[in-house]
């Protein structure tokens, strides 16, 4: 059985709890995809298990947590975090060495990144808190922003393809297109509020 069946027969068992639990473990580099438990969570409410909007709560509590508790980790243990035998798996000298290009190219915008590049946020939420880059509220106001992006397209669209797998499996498939196709339109948002805040400015001092 496909780990979304899986996933779907579990919370349908067990509920909200379940869908949190899991996502906290995919904080943990649970070898689940985090889009694909959030997208499980939207499923069982689209067949009236769970209420879709409760389940979107309950997906961005358990994923900020699971980061939270990460990140939290490396703020604690330091460098002794990456000698965890777990650490040890999930962070490779390899991925160690994309994780610091990608900090040095990028600062603190590497957190909120993180959220759609999953087989390195757990090592860059791990770096963050260890190397003390990124304080707790900005680490927790980046991965908040980035999941109130990624979080409802997954939860809504398990909800709105319940009944129709095939066409779910083809936007799932096409999910991360979706979700950058999201942030191009809300950086040129941002972009053009500058623009005009800008000029607005220039116009009142004329």
């Amino acid at each position: 059985m496909e780990p979304l069946s899986l996933l779907v027969t579990f919370f349908t068992n067990y509920g909200y709890l379940a869908v949190f639990g899991v996502l906290i473990a995919c904080g943990f580099g649970l070898p689940i995809p985090e889009d694909i438990s959030l997208v499980a969570g939207g499923i069982i409410s689209g067949l009236h298990y769970t209420n879709v909007h409760t389940m979107f709560f309950v997906g961005m509590a358990g994923v900020l947590a699971g980061d939270g508790i990460v990140f939290t980790a490396g703020r604690l243990l330091g460098q002794r975090a990456f000698q965890l035998p777990l650490i040890r798996k999930l962070m490779t000298p390899e991925r160690y060495g994309k994780v610091q290009e990608k900090f040095a190219k990028h600062g603190n915008w590497v957190v909120f990144a993180a959220r759609f590049m999953p087989g390195l946020r757990t090592p860059i939420f791990l770096t963050a808190g260890a190397t003390r880059q990124v304080s707790f509220l900005r680490f927790f106001m980046l991965d908040g922003f980035a999941a109130l992006i990624s979080v409802p397209i997954w939860v809504y669209l398990g909800y709105l393809g319940a009944d129709n797998r095939e066409w779910l499996m083809h936007w799932v498939k096409r999910g991360q297109i979706v979700t950058f196709v999201l942030l191009g339109i809300l950086l040129i948002g941002v972009l053009l509020f500058f623009y005009l805040r800008k000029r607005n400015k220039k116009q009142w001092q004329t």
